[in-house]
């Protein structure tokens, strides 16, 4: 399939790209900031989620939480997510409310300012403390992601620290700081708006140029430091977490090609041949065969500066000690080092990916969200209509390649909960897994 895409550029610097599909009358509208946790000064961690919060705080003309109540009204959905390398606002509505959806974002990316008060910081700010409590701190695993970015990056790079910040930075942003952080990244020129579903082209150009058009350009962003790193860890990093959980769970991270690279899309199908559905390779041998998980997948963090993380997250069955999940699973990915992969198992990814993507293009919000991000990394949203090509072009040697260089000793970081009451002094390593078998 080929998606119709349209990509202009406003005076200001706002990258726009348009997708027509009169399927159902409906539109997404969905609008990146290039701006994520990497882009956070050291002392004020979780600013870019902070503002995730804030943007639905009201602006010069809508109240606070209007902006919710608004887009319910006319029959939408809306939320919006933050990441790593970016902040996304998103809404989806009939397409006759696509003026209103328009105008909401412009209204808070050219009016935000006017509208911030001391009071909405410290009520957003306590609301952020809740969620890291509510979703991490206190959830079963909930500290794995800011533990893996930890463990994986080192200190010095913008992905090692927590994307949902610390307390004490959280409690040490100032109002000050806030605006200072909005005028810098939240601007046209760092930002990427696309339409999908039920537009005329002509018509959204022109409502976008009257609602965008007046919003200034900002004066420039700093720079990030440089993201490079080498292709390996150079070692097998471990860290043992005892929580309150009832069942051992490993995340095995191994350093891999950044998103959108050649390198990419074999890293990307041989997570796919480990952990993508039932008919994958640990499923299929750990969850059933040997009954040692209850679940295993694998997945990319899809991160376009410098290293992505390739992780298996598998999960124990009850009575199966934390030690015996690790090496099961090492085990495994010492076979596929030693014995690769064929061509069978690649097809077989291939296809099911490709069947993934061209089901989720089917949706206008997941169309729009994927023509956003190759935008906002690459400024080219066609790069969406070269996807399975990219990946049909994957071959069982490149893939094996990939397993050969980067899935060794040398490039693995096993981060492993484990229940706290049965948490020895120290487990034992994964490294000699076929001998423990």
């Amino acid at each position: 399939m080929r998606i119709p895409i349209e990509s202009f550029e406003l005076a200001n610097g706002l990258f726009v790209t348009l997708s027509e599909d009169h399927t159902a009358p409906i539109v997404a509208v969905n609008l990146w900031y290039h701006v994520g946790s990497a882009n956070e000064p050291p002392g004020r961690t979780g600013f870019a989620h902070l503002f995730e919060h804030m943007l639905f705080q009201g602006s010069a003309d809508v109240a606070a939480n209007e902006h919710f109540e608004l887009v319910q009204r006319a029959g939408g959905t809306l939320n919006g997510s933050t990441w790593l390398e970016r902040t996304n606002y998103y809404e989806t509505l009939p397409s006759n409310q696509l003026e209103l959806a328009l105008w909401l974002e412009a209204n808070r990316m050219g009016k935000l300012l006017p509208a911030m008060t001391q009071q909405k910081l410290d009520t957003q700010r306590d609301v952020v403390k809740n969620e890291r409590r509510w979703s991490m701190d206190n959830q079963p695993y909930g500290t794995w992601m800011e533990r893996q970015t930890a463990l994986c990056f080192p200190p010095s790079h913008p992905f090692h620290h927590s994307l949902m910040g610390s307390m004490e930075d959280l409690t040490a942003a100032t109002l000050g700081d806030v605006a200072q952080f909005f005028s810098t990244y939240y601007t046209p020129d760092n930002a990427v708006l696309t339409l999908a579903g039920d537009i005329d082209p002509t018509e959204a150009r022109q409502l976008i140029e009257r609602h965008f058009g007046a919003v200034p350009r900002g004066r420039g962003k700093p720079p990030l430091p440089d993201m490079s790193l080498p292709p390996t860890f150079g070692q097998w990093k471990r860290e043992v977490v005892p929580d309150d959980v009832m069942l051992p769970r490993l995340f095995l991270a191994f350093r891999s090609p950044a998103f959108g690279t050649d390198e990419y899309f074999p890293a990307s199908v041989c997570g796919a041949i480990l952990g993508l559905r039932a008919g994958s390779r640990l499923r299929r041998r750990l969850v059933r065969e040997r009954q040692i998980a209850a679940d295993v997948s694998a997945f990319t963090y899809d991160l376009a500066k410098g290293s992505d993380l390739l992780v298996v997250d598998a999960t124990a069955r009850p009575g199966v000690p934390a030690e015996q999940l690790e090496q099961e699973v090492a085990f495994e990915i010492d076979a596929l080092v030693r014995d690769g992969v064929d061509n069978a198992e690649v097809d077989r990814a291939v296809a099911l990916i490709q069947t993934m993507f061209v089901s989720s293009m089917q949706q206008a919000s997941e169309r729009a969200d994927r023509l956003s991000l190759y935008a906002t990394y690459f400024r080219n949203s066609e790069f969406i209509n070269d996807e399975v090509d990219r990946y049909r072009a994957v071959t069982t040697d490149g893939v094996n390649r990939f397993i050969h260089e980067r899935l060794g000793e040398d490039n693995r970081a096993s981060l492993l909960f484990v229940p706290r009451d049965d948490a020895p002094g120290e487990l034992a390593g994964a490294g000699a897994a076929e001998a423990a078998r």
